[in-house]
């Protein structure tokens, strides 16, 4: 079905016509005046210099074609030449009665679809989450989300961290505290134990205290990067140890991730394009495209039209040695050749733009990428404390994410213990999806690009613009459906009336906006534009559940009317918490 804006503008587009004017000027848009009306078309001041007509009199023209729409009422001529409007009540009680009917709540999935990978993880395996994942797996999944609502093969790809100095730091630290086991005898030759002989636990641990010890020890800092080169040449015990390494870390980091469920379709690390990187190197220097500066291998990846220094794309240290430049070209060497995407969004923190500046047209010069690709960074700020700088624990600690996260559940769990309507083994499931809002919505409310200050005690609140507020509008809408006797429904056995109240209509007006909300989130790679339009929708429903008897209404069909509304509602929020990656308990 045609969305709501589409519907405005088609009704605007055939009065400018008639009216002697080219349809291309009859588009509307939301006032910013709801006092004064609900949408505005500035149409008439951008038709001035075509046709040489003041604004008003091609503005009064037009306005007068609208006179009896079925779509528009109100209409009026207002300052220069601005027309402002009314929809009419029939029009929204039938608009958003097809919503109702409609499995995807009459947003029309793509004709074409198209496959985008999207790149949000990066962790490091053998290392902890902490608060500084945080923002790339929230942000990613909800844009993967989105993504895929629209209609898109979406793929999201964990990027691991699997590949570098960090391994042989490990196995280098191993080797010494458990010298007698079999992945150091070179002459070995039976089968390597299926059992790791660390825990995560135990894993890290080991590392921090090999990486400090390598800062001050060059004799181990050369044994780590040795044992690092043997790994990498394929030397069977070091690759037995790796897999235990990449074993029980990716195991852990499942679990952190589900805990905000986080999810993702390929858990590829750098590991998986080491492959790659001998023949795209060779390629790259035969094509002119790579050259030797001071021992380091370059590609130029400047252009005239830059306004600021972009530096050469350094793809081999004089050394030999790959860098991530290297390993992110052959990822999407691997990438173009697996899954040919339309698009590869990489989530990433704001400050590397410029890495990705270079990797991206050095995938673009050399022909990694077809012109078509798009390549897009999703650049996010940092997650700060009260006091502006990056959140830190109370020891001045980087936070472990598992930390927060069961900081932020018990905290959710002490607010709905003293609730009757959640009992026993409930309340701590119940916290735990709360918490999930809190954290997440907290995170995705802002522009991704902006810093953010994360407040705990205002992010876990029941009041204003929280996930915990927006689940409680849901919670409060399945109450009142319950007590009508009506849980499962979804609108379509309902038929919607016309508003009878201002808070009804703006109530409707809202539902029926819902496709362009997720139109301009999924353009725009923007998660915040979903979390701003379910917050307006919710305050529009709670606005109307206080000044509405519904239940107690005597009118049995104004009452069905309300009672599919509050399903229609219930369905878009249920939706659009959906894409931002967290669900509704049944009570809080």
């Amino acid at each position: 079905m045609l969305s709501l804006q589409e519907q405005i503008n088609k009704e605007l587009a055939k009065a400018f016509e008639t009216a002697g004017y080219d349809a291309a000027y009859g588009r509307a848009v939301v006032s910013n005046r709801p006092d004064l009306c609900e949408f505005q078309c500035n149409g008439a001041m951008a038709a001035k210099k075509a046709y040489g007509k003041a604004p008003r009199e091609i503005a009064s023209e037009v306005a007068a074609k609208l006179e009896g729409s079925s779509v528009l009422k109100n209409v009026k001529v207002e300052g220069p030449g601005f027309i402002n409007f009314d929809l009419t009540e029939q029009m929204l009680a039938g608009f958003i009665s097809e919503m109702a009917a409609d499995d995807h709540l009459g947003y029309g999935t793509a004709k074409e679809p198209k496959t985008i990978i999207v790149d949000y993880g990066g962790p490091n395996v053998a290392k902890p989450l902490h608060i500084g994942h945080l923002r790339a797996a929230i942000i990613g999944e909800s844009v993967k989300r989105i993504g895929r609502f629209v209609g898109n093969k979406m793929i999201g790809d964990v990027h691991l961290g699997d590949w570098g100095l960090q391994m042989g730091l490990i196995i280098a630290s191993l080797s010494e505290s458990n010298p007698g086991l079999p992945y150091f005898d070179e002459s070995f030759e039976g089968e390597y134990p299926e059992e790791a002989p660390f825990t995560i636990s135990e894993l890290e641990q080991i590392y921090p205290e090999a990486s400090a010890r390598s800062k001050a020890d060059e004799d181990f800092r050369q044994k780590a990067l040795k044992a690092t080169s043997e790994l990498q040449d394929g030397r069977p015990g070091y690759r037995a140890l790796w897999r235990h390494i990449m074993n029980v870390s990716v195991a852990d980091l499942k679990a952190n991730y589900e805990k905000l469920n986080v999810s993702f379709e390929l858990w590829k690390g750098e590991s998986d394009v080491q492959k790659y990187i001998p023949d795209m190197l060779e390629k790259m220097e035969k094509d002119g495209f790579a050259y030797e500066d001071q021992g380091a291998l370059i590609i130029d990846v400047k252009e005239d039209s830059d306004t600021k220094e972009v530096p050469p794309c350094i793809v081999r240290k004089s050394d030999g040695a790959a860098l991530y430049a290297t390993t992110d070209l052959a990822t999407l060497v691997e990438r173009m050749k697996l899954y040919d995407p339309d698009k590869v969004i990489y989530v990433v923190d704001k400050r590397q733009g410029m890495h990705f500046e270079q990797v991206f047209r050095a995938a673009r010069k050399t022909g990694i990428v077809k012109p078509e690709t798009g390549l897009e960074f999703l650049g996010f700020g940092t997650m700060n404390g009260k006091d502006g700088k990056p959140f830190k624990t109370r020891e001045g600690g980087v936070m472990r994410l598992e930390t927060l996260i069961k900081e932020i559940e018990d905290q959710m769990y002490e607010k709905i213990a003293g609730n009757q309507s959640v009992k026993g083994e409930n309340i701590r499931e119940t916290a735990r999806i709360v918490a999930c809002s809190a954290l997440k919505y907290a995170d995705l409310s802002n522009q991704a690009t902006k810093d953010y200050i994360f407040d705990p005690d205002k992010f876990t609140s029941f009041e204003g613009n929280t996930g915990p507020y927006i689940l409680y509008t849901i919670v409060r809408i399945n109450s009142i459906l319950e007590k009508h006797g009506d849980t499962a429904g979804n609108g379509r056995a309902y038929a919607f009336r016309p508003a009878g109240s201002e808070s009804e209509k703006t109530l409707q007006r809202i539902c029926a906006q819902f496709s362009q909300a997720v139109d301009a989130a999924y353009e725009e790679s923007a998660p915040h534009r979903i979390c701003a339009y379910i917050y307006e929708l919710a305050n529009a429903f709670n606005h109307f559940y206080h000044e509405t008897k519904i239940l107690s209404e005597p009118d049995e069909q104004k009452k069905e009317g309300y009672i599919a509304l509050l399903r229609l509602v219930r369905s878009i929020l249920n939706a659009g918490i959906d894409m931002l990656g967290f669900e509704a308990p049944q009570r809080m």
